[in-house]
This record gives C-alpha cells, sequence and structure tokens, in this order.
C-alpha cells in the first residue's frame, strides 16, 4: 500500500498542478510585462501602408503603441523608426519610456495627437 505522502501534489509535477504557466510577455518598448488582462496591441514595424503588411511585428503595450502613432507619422516611422533601437533611441519616445517606466504594468490612459501631428499647433480657430 502507497501511503498518502507520495500522492501529495507538487507544484513541479504536471499531473497535479498542470504546466506551468507560460512567462508573460515583455514589451520590448518599454520593457514591462504584458498582463493577459493589459490593453495591448500587434506594431507593424514598417506599417502597412508603406509595405509592412506582411512584415515583422511585435506586441506592445497599447500605450506605448499610441505613443508612437501619436508622435509619428506612418511615413516617419517607415523612413527612421522600423526598429524597436531606433524607437528607443528616438528622444521623443525616450521621455515618454522614462513616464511610462513606473507605471504598473496594465497601466493605460488615453493618448493624444502631438501638436506638431495635430497639424495646427494646438491652437483652434474663433468663430
Amino acid at each position: 500500500m502507497v501511503g498518502r505522502r507520495s500522492h501529495r501534489w507538487r507544484e513541479a509535477d504536471p499531473e497535479t498542478h498542470g504546466p506551468k504557466p507560460a512567462a508573460l510577455p515583455i514589451c520590448p518598448l518599454c520593457e514591462r510585462p504584458i498582463p493577459a488582462h493589459a490593453r495591448q496591441s500587434l506594431h507593424h514595424l514598417t506599417p502597412k501602408l508603406k509595405g509592412g503588411a506582411h512584415g515583422a511585428t511585435v506586441r506592445l503595450h497599447q500605450i506605448c503603441h499610441s505613443a508612437i502613432h501619436a508622435r509619428y507619422s506612418e511615413a516617419e516611422i517607415a523612413r527612421r523608426l522600423a526598429e524597436v533601437e531606433a524607437l528607443r533611441a528616438d528622444p521623443e519616445i525616450a521621455r515618454f519610456l522614462e513616464w511610462v517606466h513606473g507605471k504598473p504594468e496594465d497601466f493605460h490612459a488615453p493618448t493624444r495627437l502631438t501638436r506638431a501631428r495635430r497639424g495646427n499647433g494646438g491652437l483652434r480657430r474663433k468663430g
């Protein structure tokens, strides 16, 4: 007869605890984990409109993805920011990364277009 101790659950035993959960994906831009419940999206390193429909993609936090597109046009992303390293080295994105670094992994906030992207300097016309 086998004693009860031999039948105790062991965390490392897939028969009693199932397979270990996979590690959370890491956002290559901000280098924070992306929890399953966090807003997230795939970013085409070369924008689809510029020939990247079948190109490489990376999974990003939605706020990181929005920060890229709020600051730069599709043409500029394709021309000089088509690699994660280039994005991280960009001064505007670097400022964003410094700000988001201390936020929780599932943090999200609305992202507005920068004044330069809005095209009117952010000024509203009266009348």
